[in-house]
Order: C-alpha cells, then sequence, then structure tokens
C-alpha cells in the first residue's frame, strides 16, 4: 500500500503499538517542506512537545534555530522528525520495543521525503540510523552514503544546554551541512 503524508499523520495520531501511547499529551510527527533535500532526524520529543504535538520548541528549539539560522538555513527548508513519536516519561532514552514500534512511521517518512542529507540529531539517532556502536563525540560531523544520501550526525540542542561548550562544535557540523546542502543544489 502506498501511504501519503496525511495517511501517516493520522496512523500516529491514533497509534497506540506501544505504552507511551498512554502517558502521552500528543503525538509529534515531522514537521516541515515535504520536498525538503535535508532531514533532521532526533530521537524523541521532549515535555513541551509533547504538550504542542510539534517538534522541536523551546529551549532545544531556540537553539536548533540558531544553528539553522547561523549557518543560511530556516526551518521551512528542511523536514524535523524524530525516530518516535511520543514523549518518554522523565525524558529518559527510547526502550527498543518503542524504537521498533515508531520505526515503521519513520520509514514512510523518509521514503515519501527522499531526502538527499540525513542529519541524525545526538547518540541515539545516530545509533539508529547510522551504525549501533556511533560515538557522537569521536564521529560528529563525519559522512557516510547510503542508497544516494549523504548521512552524519551531530550534537543534539538539548546537549547544547547541558554544555554550551559543544555550540561551536555544532555550529561547524551545521555549516559542513549547508555547504554540503548548497553543493547538492548546484548539481541539480
Amino acid at each position: 500500500m502506498k501511504y501519503t503524508w496525511n495517511d501517516i499523520e493520522q496512523h500516529v495520531a491514533v497509534c497506540t503499538q506501544c505504552t507511551l501511547s498512554q502517558t502521552r499529551h500528543r503525538p509529534v510527527m515531522g514537521r516541515g517542506n515535504h520536498q525538503a533535500a535535508l532531514m533532521l532526524i532526533a530521537e524523541a520529543p521532549g515535555v513541551q512537545e509533547d504538550q504542542q504535538g510539534i517538534p522541536f520548541v523551546g529551549s532545544s528549539g531556540e537553539i536548533l534555530d540558531k544553528l539553522l539560522q547561523d549557518c543560511g538555513l530556516d526551518r521551512k527548508e528542511i523536514y524535523i522528525t524524530n525516530i518516535i513519536k511520543c514523549h518518554p516519561p522523565g525524558n529518559r532514552d527510547p526502550e527498543e520495543g518503542e524504537k521498533e514500534a515508531c520505526f515503521p512511521y519513520l520509514k514512510y517518512e523518509t521514503f515519501l521525503l527522499k531526502p538527499k542529507i540525513i542529519v541524525c540529531l545526538g547518540r541515539v539517532a545516530a545509533q539508529r540510523i547510522i551504525s549501533p556502536d556511533f560515538k557522537i563525540t569521536r564521529q560528529h560531523g563525519t559522512w557516510t552514503y547510503h542508497k544516494n544520501c549523504a548521512l552524519t550526525a551531530t550534537y543534539h540542542p538539548s546537549a547544547i544546554l547541558r554544555d554550551s561548550s559543544k555550540y561551536e562544535l555544532t555550529k561547524m557540523d551545521f555549516r559542513e551541512i549547508a555547504r554540503k546542502l548548497t553543493e547538492y543544489k548546484d548539481v541539480k
């Protein structure tokens, strides 16, 4: 069966595939440009995202917006989503069963979007998307390629909230992401 964006949003809105559906306020579907070449994937919605049903609001969203602005990008140009669509209680890492339950939604988002660049925000996303043994402190900003798509990872904005010294490293990663995106657009 071929799904549309609307179909996925409807499925996510009523999903009960894991126990997170019992504690969420709102599931958080990805947002952004459905023709974007750049897709950002984080691990899970936070408390404010759970309340509003929108990815990257609050302090982490402000940091992400600043990073995008610093490298000449805008949220309107990209697509932002999470591996899982419901907030894990206590901001804990998503459990394997939760990731498995939500992964089909992420696969459909990726299939519909067909991004040229995927950026994993944080260790959990990088370990699920790039490699199970991905080390964010050593490998952030490095590139790998899979099925005509460039993949990289950088620090999650919440990591910058805990350690502001990571901002400059993350900004350098985002500048390289913007450069690669420009390179893609120039070839197109």
